[in-house]
């Protein structure tokens, strides 16, 4: 027999649910300002207390659904330095594509402007994305397609600064963010094995220690 905490996990995970498609729906018909936790617990059918059970404020709540499900998403591993790039640069791009380029922009000028929210952003969804960068990173050492470590961070920076900038700076196409995921991987893929990207600090340091 289910015990009560097997039985009430499920409903948890439906108010979850309910609470992320709420928040998608109505920012799909209305700017990002006039989002309201108010709104939202009556799209979801759920009172306003289970929601600020889970996040302290609206910023939080958008944030966890649109950016904060991403340590849900492990990075692919394709067999290969290339076909890993790819696979990623294509989930940062469906990650981001998932909400306007103005959604984005408020909802990131808040996280930036809330030292706490900043902390927590830094922390999930940038340590997360840059975990799978250095997951990635390590099996390509590991097939030998590498034949050093390079920066983690300045590879996360590469595949995410040009579809950050086609989806939420310029507002540009989703249908043609694949096109430019090909042409990001192809061209970081070149600099990695030419070895010209820096090398993973720590990797340095590690060298400098006296045996």
């Amino acid at each position: 027999m289910a015990t009560a905490a097997q039985m009430g996990r499920p409903r948890e995970h439906r108010v979850d649910r309910a609470i992320a498609k709420a928040v998608r729906e109505l920012l799909s018909e209305r700017d990002y300002p006039s989002l309201t936790v108010d709104a939202v617990a009556t799209r979801a059918g759920v009172g306003k207390a289970a929601i600020y059970r889970r996040y302290a404020t609206k910023q939080e709540m958008t944030f966890s659904v649109l950016l904060h499900d991403a340590r849900d998403q492990a990075a692919a591993d394709t067999g290969s330095l290339k076909g890993d790039l790819l696979a990623l640069t294509t989930q940062i791009a469906d990650q981001l594509a998932e909400s306007s380029a103005g959604v984005m922009a408020g909802l990131l000028a808040d996280v930036y402007a809330d030292p706490a929210l900043a902390e927590r952003f830094e922390r999930t969804f940038l340590a997360v994305e840059r975990s799978n960068v250095a997951a990635l990173i390590d099996r390509a050492v590991v097939r030998g397609e590498l034949t050093h470590r390079p920066d983690p961070v300045v590879l996360h920076v590469l595949l995410l600064g040009p579809m950050f900038a086609w989806l939420i700076m310029l507002d540009e196409d989703p249908a043609r963010a694949s096109e430019l995921a090909a042409v990001v991987v192809e061209v970081i893929h070149k600099a990695l094995a030419s070895g010209t990207l820096s090398t993973d600090p720590r990797e340095e340091r590690a060298d400098d220690d006296p045996a």
